[in-house]
Formats: C-alpha cells, sequence, structure tokens
C-alpha cells in the first residue's frame, strides 16, 4: 500500500473565483482571519456566528465542497479539547458538581462559556486554514510568503520540508516492505515475531531511516551549492495586485476587524 502526494498535498484543482485570487490575497485574509478568531472575546456568540457565515460564504464560493472543509476541520477537536480544565477553574457560578474522591471538581458557567468558544473559534481558524490550502498551490504559498517579506531562510527550510517529506515517505514504505518479505507467517502464528521483536525491528527501521535522509540531504547540499545556490530561493517578481484585490483585502481585513471590535461591545 503507497501513499500518494494527493493523500498529503491538499489542493483541490478548480477555476473558482476563490482559486483565482492571487496568493497574497488569500494569505493575508487567512491569517487575518486566524487572528481575528483569537481576538475575539469568550461568549461573542453572535461574532462567531457571522465569522463562520463568512468563511462559509467563501467555502461556498471556492467550490471545493463545503462539508469537506467541516470534517476535515474536526481533526482540530481534540487539540481544542486541552481547554477543557477552563471548565473547572475560571470562577463563576457553579452549574455542576463532579465528586473525585477526596475532591469536588466544579464546573461554572464562566468556564463552560470560554471553553466552548475556544473550541468554535479553533474549529473556525482551521477551517480558514483548509481553504487557503486548498485552493492555493503549496509553492504558491511560498513565493507569498517571500513577498510578505518572511526570512528567506524560514521560507527555504519550509520548501525543502515539502519537497522532501515524500520522499522520505517512499523510502519509509520500501522498508516497510522490506520487512513484510522477511517476515514469515508459520502455520497459527502471526507472522513478524514478537511484540518486542517488532518493536526492535521499528527502532532499527527509524535510525537507519534518519541515516538515510541525513546522507541524502547532504549530496543534495553539495549538489546544489555546485549549481551556485546561495539560499534564497529565486521568483519572478510578483505583479501587482489589481485594484479588486486591492478593495478585497481593505473589505475583508475592515469587515474582520468590526467583527471583533462589536463583540467587545455587546460582550
Amino acid at each position: 500500500m503507497t501513499l500518494s502526494t494527493n493523500a498529503l498535498d491538499r489542493y483541490i484543482d478548480g477555476q473558482s473565483p476563490v482559486h483565482g485570487l492571487d496568493a497574497r490575497v488569500k494569505l493575508v485574509l487567512a491569517l487575518a482571519y486566524i487572528l481575528a478568531m483569537a481576538l475575539l472575546p469568550p461568549g461573542a456568540w453572535a461574532g462567531i456566528a457571522v465569522s463562520a457565515a463568512l468563511l462559509w460564504w467563501a467555502v461556498l464560493r471556492s467550490e471545493v465542497g463545503l462539508r469537506m472543509i467541516i470534517t476535515r476541520a474536526f481533526v482540530a477537536l481534540p487539540f481544542a479539547l486541552v481547554a477543557v480544565t477552563l471548565v473547572f477553574t475560571r470562577p463563576g457560578a457553579p452549574i455542576l458538581r463532579i465528586p473525585l474522591g477526596p475532591w469536588v471538581l466544579t464546573a461554572t458557567d464562566v468556564g463552560l462559556t470560554a471553553f466552548v468558544s475556544i473550541v468554535l473559534k479553533s474549529w473556525l481558524s482551521v477551517q480558514a486554514a483548509l481553504l487557503l490550502t486548498a485552493t492555493t498551490h503549496f509553492t504558491d504559498v511560498l513565493y507569498a510568503l517571500r513577498a510578505l517579506h518572511l526570512p528567506k531562510v524560514l521560507v527555504a527550510i519550509l520548501s525543502f520540508a515539502y519537497r522532501y517529506l515524500f520522499v522520505m515517505i517512499d523510502e519509509a514504505q520500501r522498508m516497510l516492505r522490506a520487512r513484510e518479505c522477511r517476515s514469515a507467517e508459520l502455520p497459527g502464528r502471526r507472522g513478524g515475531g514478537s511484540i518486542r521483536w517488532r518493536a526492535g525491528v521499528v527502532g532499527q527501521m527509524v535510525g537507519t531511516l534518519f541515516l538515510r535522509s541525513y546522507e541524502r540531504s547532504e549530496r543534495i547540499y553539495i549538489a546544489m551549492l555546485s549549481r551556485g545556490f546561495s539560499g534564497e530561493l529565486r521568483t519572478i517578481s510578483p505583479r501587482a495586485l489589481s485594484s479588486s484585490e486591492q478593495g478585497l483585502l481593505l473589505v475583508g481585513g475592515a469587515t474582520l476587524a468590526g467583527v471583533v471590535l462589536v463583540s467587545y461591545l455587546l460582550v
């Protein structure tokens, strides 16, 4: 079983208006949206609802599938559950008491509001990032980062990590196939030996993969130096943003700022 490039590259080809936008515009709007989600106060349900409506409208315009974006964004929920401690640590009116041996955990309304707000804002932020990656090639995202003056070293590291991640995955899959070919199955017994043996083999494979990756990186770096690589990705100068794209940046930024401001006034 192989892992294709498409399994990692989340770009979805299309001809929608969102696909046609400049990568710099989409990147700035996505970052602004995530920042706005972080700045929304706990319990700003109206602001969260308006933000969700704006994002889902953009997803529908992109034609990548609202259901797909929403489903994939659920991957962030397990990480957001770390904030569940807020339910029991924030002072407020008690709504639930949970006996836990000699202790009693008391859930408060303020803590529950903060927890639900964090979960919803994290979920929407991941959707914004997924929309960006679904409508923009990763190389275009890198060019946008460089155009926005992200340090060239960071852009180069991201580029190499993306390009050679697939090479490392292919190498790991070849090693797994080799292990399976050497793991004979006996009648009434699972092939591959005991769990201890399997753990030892996995440890050796990880070490071998690290050494092979390190040696490959040295060879690639020497080859790049011999071809004049100076540590910076050379690209064609980006085109100037059109008036409609500049207007979209202004309107989008002003709308998100207005949602945050009104949310603070209403809460």
